[in-house]
């Protein structure tokens, strides 16, 4: 017992000192010399490790870049004001995965308790930011007596419009894609704004409505002891809930199904991410539901799906076709080794870490023995690049994909190889991942050594199994819908009804021979 209390005493002392260390580092200015090193390190490390470096970006112009950077850097500054100037630049080699991460300020076991307490202050309202403006969405607890609709101005007197502009240039699409970034700006607006702020207990908002410009200060609400008392509960998740990967955070289901039509004839299956959770549970039921009703149509649903994993991909791409098929070409790498610099210990605690060692001799092997060289190029054997066959209850009717410009990753390589094997039309905005590819897979996450900002760089090239367009483009749909993405409230589903409009066409062309 004396062991174990002094061993937690350990802990917590080691925790707080640790908090400590890091916020105060947060605030001390590291000299130019040693971030102008920093810059080399992150170029010589993305040169090492990046599979299609200049994909997007000529060599000349990246240096160009990485070089006028270093001159610009003649006075100390702390780690997020350098991030604020680094982040562009990796932002300009226009690989959506690709992003630079600040250091982030650290909070004791009593402040993380004391967080619990309290409601997130800017979750109060839901927001949408069309072009360089903000607006409310919702106001679901009437904060500030705010009304939906209204559009904020200013957050404690900095103008939104330069906030936006301002973040905007701290991530990218793929290539020469402009859909995907008014999505991934409303993902992580309040993000930025945290990382620079804190996490703030009151806030003061310059908003406008009905041409009155109005001063709103908001506070961070204690939750009712209720609240605190039911999220400590783990509710009970139903096997059917665990099927569609249930989130009983946000009470909604990363994968659903149902049929449109009364009469089946129309299926319609939605993924949000390919979290790989139960996925071949899930499909496989599905498509058995499918076949028995023996529905006509399918309307596979990705919009707003960032991507996930391959080996969902390739498990439902094998209830859409009839035929044996590729999904991915092999990934391709910088060297033979790449692979096993995949963070294995990344995101353990010492504890996790030391149970997980031994492992580590069979992870590093493992990763060489999967890699080859031909034609003087390095590939790795990913499940997905090896020839699948198609499933007994395989879909055999029209297929739909329904895409926006936060279609990414995954979602876009799915996108594109059912596109070019002609086996469904794709419906709605150019996605936001590349047709011809992404640098992904595994990451190794760098440590700048001085400012501590960490970047993770995808180790894979993984192309899908087509032949490539070039245009550096997300994949463009068979049919353009607008998505009415400036309409605040966005209640009319536009590419749905445009979809569900050319199916009533498509039987009632058929129903007149």
């Amino acid at each position: 017992m004396k062991k174990t209390a002094a061993f937690l005493i350990f802990m917590i002392v080691f925790s707080c000192h640790s908090v400590r260390k890091n916020n105060l580092f947060l605030e001390k200015k590291i000299t130019a010399a040693h971030l102008r090193k920093d810059v080399d390190f992150t170029y010589k490390k993305l040169q090492r490790f990046h599979p299609n470096l200049y994909w997007y970006i000529s060599k000349k112009a990246l240096d160009y870049k990485f070089d006028s950077l270093k001159t610009t850097i003649n006075q100390p500054l702390t780690p997020n004001q350098f991030y604020f100037k680094l982040a562009p630049v990796i932002a300009s080699i226009n690989e959506g995965h690709l992003r630079l991460r600040s250091v982030s300020k650290k909070y004791s076991k009593a402040e993380q308790k004391e967080f619990k307490t309290k409601k997130p202050l800017f979750s109060l309202m839901d927001y949408k930011i069309i072009g360089d403006r903000i607006f409310v969405k919702e106001n679901r607890e009437n904060e500030g007596d705010i009304k939906t609709g209204t559009e904020i101005l200013k957050i404690n007197d900095e103008k939104v419009s330069d906030l936006i502009k301002k973040y905007r240039k701290l991530y990218s699409s793929d290539g020469e894609n402009k859909t995907f970034q008014k999505y991934f700006i409303n993902l992580t607006f309040f993000n930025y704004y945290t990382l620079e702020n804190g996490y703030l207990d009151s806030v003061k908002l310059q908003t406008a409505c009905d041409n009155v410009i109005t001063e709103v200060h908001l506070k961070r609400k204690k939750k009712e002891t209720k609240e605190v008392m039911e999220e400590k509960i783990l509710p009970k998740v139903s096997a059917d809930q665990k099927l569609q990967d249930y989130d009983a955070a946000s009470k909604s289901y990363n994968r659903s199904f149902k049929f449109l039509k009364t009469d089946s004839s129309v299926a319609y299956i939605k993924v949000k991410s390919f979290s790989a959770t139960y996925a071949k549970k899930f499909y496989d039921q599905t498509f058995r539901k499918i076949r028995k009703a023996k529905s006509d149509y399918l309307i596979l649903d990705v919009r707003d799906n960032l991507g996930g994993s391959l080996s969902e991909i390739n498990t439902l791409y094998s209830y859409l076709t009839d035929e044996k098929f590729t999904l991915i070409k092999s990934p391709e790498m910088t060297s033979k080794t790449s692979g096993m610099h995949q963070n294995y210990f990344r995101g353990q605690s010492v504890f996790t870490s030391i149970l997980s060692a031994p492992g580590y001799p069979f992870f590093l092997a493992g990763n060489y023995l999967l890699s080859s060289r031909k034609d003087k190029k390095y590939y790795f054997r990913e499940f997905a690049s090896r020839p699948t066959k198609p499933k007994e209850n395989a879909f055999k009717g029209k297929i739909y994909v329904l895409v926006n410009g936060a279609s990414f990753s995954a979602s876009s390589i799915i996108s594109a190889k059912l596109k070019y094997e002609n086996r469904a039309t794709i419906v709605g905005e150019e996605t936001g991942g590349a047709n011809d590819g992404t640098v992904a897979g595994v990451n190794n996450t760098v440590v700048l050594p001085n400012s501590h900002l960490t970047l993770p760089i995808g180790l894979f090239l993984i192309r899908p199994n087509i032949a490539f367009e070039n245009q550096n483009r997300g994949v463009v749909p068979n049919f353009s819908v607008d998505p009415n993405f400036d309409d605040i409230f966005g209640k009319e589903d536009t590419i749905l009804k445009w979809t569900l409009d050319d199916i009533d066409f498509r039987n009632t062309v058929t129903h007149m021979k």
